[in-house]
């Protein structure tokens, strides 16, 4: 089978397509052909060496993604040859073939497509825990979502006007403000503008932050009420400064991480937050933009426009 590899960590350019060994599949996996793939921030992060990686290269990226199963293992009988299904968390992933474990196969309604998979369900899972479990919204919050315009962005912005909250977006340009408005933000600001003036200036301090950035955590917490949480789900823009357990404690501020691996740690858990995510969307409550869609072969193309922070919403991948 094809599939992008890379023997040393680098930039986009270390990335190759080419012939590798099909996977071979266990009793409890499924063997997926790959319709479409999910690009995300942690495959630079990989890319890079910044994340710990198992195993001696070559190396394949990519943990999410859509297809149609085409073997299943001895032991499985719930899903057969020709089944639709979708995974948020499988290594591997940027091949024509990958080998799925059974708790991690997520089956896929008629109304949802192998591309609107692929592109909502990682970030859209990721939104769906950051809002239920990380700082539960409620209605009449005041919500501050960084790096709004991007895939987890825009889906943070459409849950939380669902749940009735006021939601500010902060973006990085101009255009990029209009994908946030899109979504349903209230206001939008720009990072390099005073920002945080802005956002004191409409609001007595918001109730919740969520921070992807990392390099912005400071300034997060100083537009957080008292009282007020800031979640902590990213680095994109740099390591955070360290927090002082005394402005916590003088603030009665809460700072929390997150992580979306902590939260499927079960396939019903997988399936039951997958059904809402999908009912949303059938309903349409929830848009999804249209991603952008980059040839496997050319994936260094999209890693490219990835990383220079210029793209909105989700990028793709098709083998």
């Amino acid at each position: 089978m094809k599939a992008l590899i890379f023997e040393k960590f680098g930039g986009p350019e270390v990335l190759q397509y080419r012939d590798i060994p099909n996977p071979v599949i266990k009793e409890n996996e499924i063997l997926v052909r790959m319709r479409t793939i999910g690009l995300n921030y942690a495959d630079i992060y990989r890319r890079k060496g910044n994340y710990h990686l198992v195993g001696t290269p070559p190396y394949i990226l990519g943990y999410e993604g859509a297809g149609i199963v085409e073997e299943v293992g001895n032991s499985i009988t719930d899903i057969k040859v020709g089944d639709r299904i979708a995974f948020a968390d499988v290594p591997l992933a940027n091949a024509e073939l990958v080998a799925v474990p059974f708790e991690k196969a997520i089956p896929l309604p008629d109304n949802i497509s192998f591309d609107t998979a692929a592109t909502v369900l990682l970030q859209g899972l990721t939104a769906h825990y950051l809002t239920k479990d990380s700082y539960k919204i409620k209605p009449g919050d005041s919500v501050l979502i960084h790096a709004a315009a991007g895939g987890v962005g825009q889906i943070l912005i459409q849950i939380a006007k669902l749940v009735g909250a006021q939601v500010i977006g902060l973006t990085s340009s101009f255009e990029k403000t209009k994908a946030a408005y899109s979504a349903g933000a209230d206001q939008v600001f720009l990072y390099k503008d005073d920002w945080v003036e802005e956002v004191k200036k409409e609001t007595n301090g918001v109730d919740v932050v969520y921070e992807s950035v990392g390099s912005t955590l400071e300034e997060s917490f100083e537009v957080t009420k008292v009282g007020g949480t800031v979640v902590f789900y990213g680095m994109a823009g740099g390591d955070p400064a360290p927090v002082d357990p005394r402005m916590l404690m003088d603030t009665s501020k809460t700072l929390t991480g997150g992580d979306l691996w902590n939260v499927l740690t079960t396939l019903e858990e997988r399936k039951s937050r997958s059904k809402q995510l999908f009912d949303w969307i059938g309903e349409g409550k929830i848009n999804v933009q249209e991603p952008a869609v980059f040839s496997l072969n050319d994936g260094y193309k999209a890693h490219t426009l990835l990383e220079s922070r210029k793209s909105t919403g989700k990028i793709l991948l098709r083998p």
